[in-house]
């Protein structure tokens, strides 16, 4: 008998797992707002129906899809701001691990990017909750550091959401780059690169004088 249940629940993660991929892979071209649940179910291959088995709405999977895009992050979040190294070394893994995961997982950074300020409200609403759990983290993070002595929470949290809202920045342009013609990629993804090494320089510095 148990062996039995646990085959249904293999089946009905697989399913759920093949409903989440193919709307990711619709929404390459749409925003979830006009996404229609019988779209889903059918590059599936299973009855509208089915669809509830898994989620209560379009709204629904949307949110699960969240989680599937940030949800694993946070290690890689903490990493970029860890003490480990000094500032340059820093900002060149925070840039590299950035576009290691832009380049793995593009569909899902463009889904945050469009979704982030879009019509689907539990949507925006899940992503603005994990942004404030990176920035939460990040801040844990910064209070390590001997150059966070004397800052107040306050000062903390707004550095690490500053920190957070650069990568967001960093990966929508990696992703850019990596959308136009392949034979100039390479010089366009070097590009992004050394903004966003500049720009986390700015950062860098204004934080080192925060306190001036």
């Amino acid at each position: 008998m148990s062996h039995t249940l646990g085959i249904r629940q293999a089946q009905k993660q697989k399913t759920r797992q093949a409903l989440l991929d193919a709307a990711l892979g619709l929404l390459e071209e749409q925003s979830l707002s006009s996404l229609g649940l019988r779209e889903v179910t059918r590059a599936v291959g299973v009855a509208p129906t089915a669809f509830y088995r898994h989620f209560r709405s379009t709204a629904d999977l949307g949110v699960a899809l969240v989680e599937e895009a940030l949800g694993s992050l946070h290690p890689m979040i903490r990493t970029t701001v860890s003490a480990t190294g000094d500032h340059e070394v820093r900002i060149t893994r925070a840039i590299e691990l950035i576009a290691r995961h832009v380049d793995g997982y593009p569909a899902h950074v463009r889904f945050i990017a469009r979704e982030r300020h879009g019509g689907v409200q539990p949507v925006r609403e899940a992503i603005r909750d994990q942004l404030a759990r990176f920035a939460q983290e990040v801040k844990d993070e910064l209070a390590k550091d001997p150059v966070s002595e004397g800052w107040t929470e306050d000062d903390l949290l707004m550095l690490a959401h500053l920190y957070v809202d650069q990568m967001l920045i960093t990966a929508s342009l990696f992703l850019e780059a990596l959308e136009g013609p392949e034979k100039e990629r390479a010089q366009r993804t070097r590009h992004v690169a050394q903004v966003a090494t500049r720009q986390m320089r700015l950062i860098g510095l204004g934080r080192h004088h925060w306190l001036d």
